[in-house]
């Protein structure tokens, strides 16, 4: 089944249950800033880099990886960032991206 995600007022297509991450970058919407591009753990939940800001839609709930990097800087857990690597698409999505190395520069 195909999902509707709008990332930074991009709008693409997911199928469902696909990892987040995988989908953006198949569609050109890189879940990386700047060098972080290049410098990543390549999805293993390790760096942080890929953090977004869910804005609408359904998401599954932080698994034990997941929670681990989002308490230790430069991330808060209530700031309510999750990491595009860790997530399942499980219907549509809107996602805002943060600017800094880690997408942690929430400006609102």
């Amino acid at each position: 089944m195909k999902v509707l995600i709008e990332y930074n007022g991009k709008k693409i297509e997911s199928k469902q249950g696909e990892n987040l991450r995988k989908a953006l970058i198949r569609a050109g919407c890189s879940p990386h800033n700047g060098k972080a591009q290049w410098l990543n753990c390549q999805g293993m939940g390790t760096c942080g880099t890929c953090a977004v800001e869910p804005l609408d839609g359904e998401l599954p709930p932080l698994k034990a990886r997941e929670n681990w990097r989002l308490n230790f800087p430069p991330h808060k857990i209530e700031r309510g960032l999750r990491l595009a690597c860790q997530l399942k698409v499980l219907g549509p999505l809107k996602l805002k991206k943060h600017q800094g190395f880690w997408g942690e520069k929430i400006t609102k």
